[in-house]
């Protein structure tokens, strides 16, 4: 595994954009069998995984249908992981978390609703950083058995290497501008802000389903966004719409 750690840096260090970084970190995620990994970074007094204006944005390729349901139920908003890693400084187990007295049962179902939707075990490392802020980078696997140190020893070392990574593009590209979305655009992905299905957003706006899927997948084409909760997530933090 040290030998595929260092092809892991030496194809970080030759990319240049965030999602190839977060694609090769991916990919050396499955050597130990963690399809999903989840980066957020967060301000000192936020208390939910909602990307920074002009901080790295998240990045996540968890199963849509787990992102929808976070977004719809207001899990990120309750998010346990967030309350454990303002106290660290490496990376934990999520069961570790589920079984702190201090978490609350709304905070355990997170992780049993988490685990229907095949994210049934995980880590989480802290990333701390200057001025207060920091960010958390998670894996995620499908079995229930726990990680090894050894496996969390790279994967932490991995998540380092990818923020500090990110952070360096973030510093050389400045704040970056919004794209230009439609005015169309911006009703579909605003509406889907709020919770609203393609249906509903037919009705309210007078289109058909087909059209508002169309806006809506050229927003999160233009966002660079897996799915159009994170493309909504990321408009709301671009300042491109106003809840």
């Amino acid at each position: 595994m040290g030998a595929e750690f260092d092809r892991f840096l030496e194809q970080v260090d030759s990319v240049a954009q965030s999602e190839q970084v977060f694609n090769l970190l991916a990919a050396f995620a499955l050597h130990f069998e963690c399809p999903w990994i989840a980066y957020g970074p967060l301000t000192p007094d936020q208390n939910f995984l909602k990307p920074v204006r002009r901080d790295p944005g998240a990045m996540l390729n968890y199963p849509d249908e787990w992102q929808e349901r976070c977004f719809e139920m207001g899990y990120d908003r309750m998010d346990p992981l967030i309350k454990k890693s303002r106290k660290r400084a490496g990376a934990f187990r999520w069961s570790e978390v589920y079984k702190d007295a201090s978490t609350t049962e709304d905070e355990r179902r997170v992780f049993d609703e988490a685990a229907t939707f095949g994210l049934r075990s995980g880590i989480s490392v802290p990333l701390h950083g200057p001025g207060g802020r920091f960010a958390i980078m998670s894996f995620a696997q499908a079995s229930d058995r726990e990680f090894q140190n050894r496996t969390i020893t790279y994967l932490q070392f991995a998540a380092l290497h990818f923020h500090l990574r990110v952070a360096k593009f973030a510093s050389s590209n400045g704040s970056g501008e919004a794209p230009d979305l439609s005015p169309r655009e911006k009703e579909c992905i605003l509406w889907t802000a709020r919770g609203k299905s393609s249906w509903e957003m037919g009705k309210i706006l007078g289109i058909s389903d087909n059209t508002v899927n169309f806006h809506i997948k050229n927003v999160m084409r233009k966002l660079n966004a897996a799915s159009r909760t994170v493309a909504a997530i990321k408009a709301v933090n671009l300042g491109i719409i106003e809840l």
